[in-house]
Formats: structure tokens, sequence, C-alpha cells
């Protein structure tokens, strides 16, 4: 079935409250850009992407203007052939980046159509490995009092998570210490409890925290240095003495080979939304279950919980500060530390696009 109507949108939206990392400081809104591919007999394909302001203008255009026109009459589900040319329509300008976010995007919209087109979930569609997915809680919250990192804790306990993230990399190595042992204490000896660096330090100095998280039990540090650094991860890895977790970075399957050879991760995490789409995050599970290594995910939950869901080797899904729910017609559900992808047709988002206008960029 062609390709007959193409749309792409940009929206910016606040955010409940004011969040914070180490290395993107103070986060008041975050920009999603999306695409939407309609076939020949009406079915709709839906895809997004995100990020913080810089970039999301480019990213628009880029599928608006370099992308979509191009689908005009093509074969839908010839996904693999359209993912291709477009890699290479937008090779010299991208190969990361702006051009793999859009490329993302637009890889989401088309897996949803055939979706929607062969009646089933993308969790079915891809594989069928397992729809319940545990879950974890991933706090934005680095300059949050302890106070309001222990309540936010709570509340979060309260919906449903089993599994919590906090975020590390303050100016003095200490507070993390004195940050993750409260929490620590707060959840108990077996809990899971995750911290994330957002590539905060150099190797030397990611290899010190590691050592000095070690008593805390923790199922990973994510991100602990530049994502470009592979033999340093390594190093960290081999040395720090805690799992490590880190791809949401990497913007390319070739990014996440060189991760995987350079044995820099305990838990590889690409991101559907910035490495390619449903079409690369898939290889790059593949690559991952060729290593005996679990897969997590980084943002854009109720897409990732279908693709978890497809695959044999899958860890934890994070459930992103960035959320849709407000926009979702139905949104995701935790139970008892659980996510679990519906049956609706692709992805099985629905947004409400009266309430987006307000925020169309």
């Amino acid at each position: 079935m062609t390709i007959k109507y193409v749309s792409a949108d940009h929206y910016s939206i606040p955010l409940p409250v004011v969040l914070s990392d180490s290395m993107h400081g103070d986060m008041a809104s975050f920009e999603m850009m999306t695409a939407r591919i309609t076939d020949a007999d009406g079915n709709e394909g839906l895809g997004y992407t995100y990020t913080l302001s810089g970039g999301a203008r480019g990213i628009h255009s880029v599928i608006a203007t370099d992308i979509l026109p191009v689908l005009i009459g093509r074969e839908a589900d010839r996904i693999e052939e359209i993912w291709k040319d477009l890699w290479w329509r937008l090779h010299y300008a991208g190969r990361g980046g702006l051009a793999m976010h859009a490329l993302s995007a637009v890889d989401i919209a088309l897996w949803d159509l055939l979706g929607k087109r062969t009646a089933l979930p993308l969790w079915r569609l891809l594989g069928g490995a397992d729809p319940k997915v545990k879950a974890y809680a991933g706090g934005i919250d680095l300059m949050f009092t302890l106070d309001d990192l222990l309540a936010q804790t709570d509340a979060n306990l309260a919906k449903g998570f089993r599994a919590i993230k906090m975020k590390v990399g303050r100016d003095n190595l200490r507070e993390d210490v004195e940050r993750i042992g409260a929490m620590r204490k707060h959840l108990g000896v077996d809990f899971p409890l995750m911290v994330d660096a957002n590539m905060r330090w150099t190797v030397d100095e990611a290899i010190r925290a590691a050592r000095a998280f070690q008593e805390f039990g923790l199922v990973w540090l994510e991100e602990p240095t530049i994502p470009e650094d592979f033999s340093g991860h390594g190093r960290i890895l081999a040395e720090g003495g805690v799992p490590i977790s880190a791809g949401e970075n990497l913007h390319t399957l070739y990014d996440f080979q060189h991760m995987l050879v350079a044995n820099g991760v305990s838990f590889i995490e690409p991101d559907v939304s910035n490495c390619g789409g449903i079409t690369t995050w898939m290889k790059v599970a593949r690559l991952a279950e060729a290593r005996n290594m679990p897969v997590t995910s980084h943002g854009v939950h109720d897409i990732h919980v279908h693709l978890l869901g497809a695959i044999p080797n899958a860890s934890y899904l994070e459930v992103h500060g960035f959320g849709l729910e407000r926009f979702i017609a139905e949104p995701l559900k935790i139970v008892e530390g659980y996510a679990t992808a519906g049956e609706m047709p692709g992805h099985g988002i629905s947004f409400d696009w009266s309430a987006l206008e307000a925020y169309r960029v």
C-alpha cells in the first residue's frame, strides 16, 4: 500500500516542575517533533522524537522538508528499503544528531503504520517475547533537596514502581555518596537502585566515583563519561567495580557496535527516538543478544515497552521524566513494578491533538 499523505509538527512541552541533571542544567520544558504518515486506505502511522531546545527546529525541518515529501507514493511496508534510502540521502550532513532524530521519528511512524495494517501490536509484530516488562522510575533530580528526593521516591513507590533511578554528578563526590546512602537506607538493602551521571566525569573521575558507590549494590551506574570514549567505558567497567549502562547518546548502529566491542557496558541502552528508530533499535538488541547482554531503554517509554516486550534479552524499561501522559488517551500503567505492552495495533499511542495545539511551535 502506497503512502498518500504526510505531515510534521513541532511542540514545546512545559514540565510540571523544573528538572536538572549534571550536564544539561535546569530543564523547564522539552521539544517534541512528530511525523504522521497515511496510506491510501487511510491508515495513519505516528512517530515522534524529542530534544531540549537546541536543534529542535532543525529536526522538524529535516522531517518536514528533507524526508516526508520523498515518501509520497512509496510502498509503506518497504521499511528497510526506505530506511536505507533516507540514511544515504542524509548521510553527508548526518550519520547522527539532528538527521538521526528525524529519521527515527519517520521510522517509528512506518512501523506503527505496519502494525495498524496488520492489526498487530508492535511487541507481537517485532518478535512477541513477553509483553510484561520490569520498569523503573527515572528521576531527573540532581538538585532536589534530600527531602524532595525522598518524597519523589515515595510518590513513585505509590505509583507501583519497584525500581528507582536517581541522578549523580554533583560538584562534590561526597554529596553524591551521601545522597545514594540516604536512598539506600530509605529503600532497603535489596531494592533495585540505579544512578545516572549524564556524562559528567573523566574516565579517572568515573572510576573513583564507581569505587565510592560499590557499597550500595547498584543495578548500574549510567553514562559515567562522554559517549564517544568507548575504551574509557571499558576501563570504568573493568576498574570501577559496578555495572555500567550507556547508549542513549549513541546515534548509529556502528556506535553501538564500537561500544560492545570495547566491552564498555553491562547494559546497552538504545533510545528509539534518536538511534534510527525501531529498525536500528532492534538490530542493537540482536547485537546485544549475541553477547548475552541485557537491553534497557531511555525515554519514550510508551514505545519502548513494545520493543522490550518483543525481545528475549530485555531488562528494565525506563519510565522517563519527559512524560506525555496528559496528552495520551491510554497512558502506560505500572503494576507491582511492571509495565505491560498493550494489544492495540501498532504502538497504540493516540495523542490528544487538541490539547497539544496549545504548545505548537
